[in-house]
């Protein structure tokens, strides 16, 4: 009997890994039971291939400046961005949050453009895509600050008690690629014991690599694997991880 269908809440459908052959990447997605995905954009640069992800192919779109990219940020791109939102009116902002982790990332403007985009997820109701690394507390600060209606804390790594304070202001947690590695115990433990309503599944596609294909960029068709991991980390059956974390995303995502 086939899985009940999937969603994968956060995919790079417009990453250069796939540039040779996209609509091949979504029809492997469908076949393997994939039928939603939600791609999040990184900066102005790409919000046109992500809207045309929406147009030609029928995904999610999130529309946002990663913190990764703030080189590429001009002041300017907020309004632009919320042009675009007024526009195209994505299904949340994102990708967006704050990155302590890489060098060279200036926080004080980080955190000014994170804070920025939230103010503007809050002016439209819209759910945010949250990058954090070593940053929970401090994103937790400005979600308590500017007080948005929800999203998914994508990839998420933090501890119980952050877990917890993410989940009370209304958000899922992300779990993907990471859940794979045996030696990843702190994720694949929170995984097994957080409330299963709060879980989402994701790719992170073409990033995250799981375990078993490290050598090629990962693709929203692993999904199924993730949700058979998942469930083996619960003791539970994989047909009600898939009906769970899709019902949760769409929940979160204000989606029908």
């Amino acid at each position: 009997m086939p899985l009940p269908a999937l969603f994968d809440t956060h995919c790079h459908l417009d990453a250069p890994e796939f540039d040779a052959n996209p609509q091949l990447v979504i029809d492997q997605a469908h076949a393997a039971g994939v039928s939603r995905m939600m791609v999040p954009a990184v900066a102005l640069s790409n919000f046109a291939s992500t809207i045309a992800l929406r147009n030609q192919a029928g995904c999610y779109i999130a529309l946002g400046l990663h913190p990764v990219y703030l080189d590429q940020h001009l002041d300017a791109h907020l309004d632009m961005l919320e042009q675009q939102i007024c526009q195209h009116r994505p299904e949340a902002v994102g990708e967006i949050g704050l990155d302590f982790w890489q060098p060279g990332l200036d926080p004080v403007r980080q955190e000014w453009l994170f804070s920025e985009q939230l103010k503007l997820a809050r002016r439209y109701d819209l759910p945010v895509l949250l990058h954090i690394r070593r940053a929970q507390d401090r994103v937790l600060k400005y979600l308590r600050q500017t007080p948005v209606c929800g999203g998914i804390a994508h990839a998420f790594n933090g501890s119980e008690q952050q877990a917890q304070a993410f989940i009370k202001l209304g958000f899922c947690l992300g779990f993907g690629g990471a859940m794979s590695y045996s030696g990843s115990t702190r994720i694949r433990g929170l995984a097994a014991s957080l409330p299963l309503d709060a879980l989402v599944l994701e790719t992170d596609a073409p990033d995250i690599r799981p375990e078993w294909a490290q050598d090629r960029p990962n693709v929203p068709a692993n999904l199924p694997r993730f949700a058979s991991i998942l469930a083996g980390l619960r003791q539970t059956d994989t047909a009600e991880i898939a009906q769970a974390t899709t019902r949760n995303a769409c929940r979160v995502l204000r989606l029908s």
